[in-house]
């Protein structure tokens, strides 16, 4: 696994236990759809909520939010759609949440939970 990938994962994980510390039913990680990979889905209160993890060890290249593009936001709605329509879900409402995670070099992941940005 590259070192990349693993942060990624890492980031995964940090994101999905602070969900369900908050009360969150994680529903899916790492989903396949047709057309790319949704990080997490999850149920908050009765509302879907496909979330993007976005994970960095530092600032060099900006924060870890501004790499999802608009490009990227309508690729997740697509994919949240058709997870909806493989899973027999009922929800009030579904929403795409992004989620920044910077590593530091010591000490805890820091999360900044952005909501509905789609």
């Amino acid at each position: 696994m590259r070192a990349t990938d693993a942060v990624g994962r890492y980031g995964e994980t940090v994101v999905a236990r602070h969900l369900e510390q908050a009360g969150w039913q994680v529903l899916d990680r790492n989903w396949r759809g047709t057309r790319g990979e949704l990080d997490i889905v999850a149920l908050d209160g009765d509302e879907i909520v496909a979330v993007e993890v976005k994970t960095r060890r530092g600032s060099t290249y900006g924060h870890p939010a501004e790499a999802v593009t608009l490009a990227k936001l309508a690729r997740l709605r697509r994919l949240a759609g058709e997870w909806l329509t493989t899973h027999e879900a009922r929800a009030r409402s579904v929403r795409i949440d992004v989620v920044a995670v910077t590593v530091p070099r010591a000490g805890a992941a820091e999360l900044e939970h952005l909501r509905g940005v789609w």
